[in-house]
């Protein structure tokens, strides 16, 4: 993916973090201190937006989750099987660095991680996100997520409605 001079890749260890700086001081703290131990123990994968410079201007972390059926919208339930839980990917965090704010690279990451989602040879039904702040949330609302009933600021995005990325 190259938006506006970026481009999106795993990220790999040797990356330099230390000047990365979103304005939110946990997901600095996060990415900073402790992305490459959840990394190498399986627990998440983490994909860096990188400038021709090689610089960091964002990132965002993905991991396999799942939703309980129950907790989806009546409607969207109804259409699903009566498995108790829905098989799902979790977007953990997503963070820009302010030096790279209001260029839509927010947008272009959350777009990246809609379409491994969808391309991955493991099967699921949506993307999870918890959004931090009612900030967050409008981002997500705006790229058409969904809010789950009993949690005002979690939102799902079915799968396939991220098919055209």
């Amino acid at each position: 993916m190259s938006e506006a001079g970026f481009r999106v890749v795993p990220f790999d260890k040797n990356d330099s973090r230390t000047a990365f700086n979103c304005g939110s001081e946990p997901l600095d703290r996060y990415f900073q201190q402790q992305v490459t131990q959840e990394i190498k123990r399986r627990i998440t994968a983490c994909f860096v937006a990188l400038t021709s410079e090689q610089m960091i201007a964002g990132y965002y972390t993905i991991s396999a989750t799942s939703i309980p059926l129950t907790g989806l919208p009546p409607n969207t339930a109804k259409k699903l099987p009566r498995y108790p839980l829905v098989p799902a990917i979790r977007m953990g965090r997503l963070a820009v660095d302010q030096k790279f704010k209001g260029q839509g690279l927010g947008g272009a990451l959350l777009a990246d991680a809609l379409h491994r989602a969808f391309v991955s040879d493991i099967a699921a039904y949506a993307m999870l996100v918890d959004a931090k702040d009612i900030e967050a949330a409008a981002f997500y609302q705006h790229h058409g997520f969904i809010s789950l009933p009993d949690s005002p600021l979690s939102f799902f995005l079915p799968l396939a409605t991220a098919s055209g990325i």
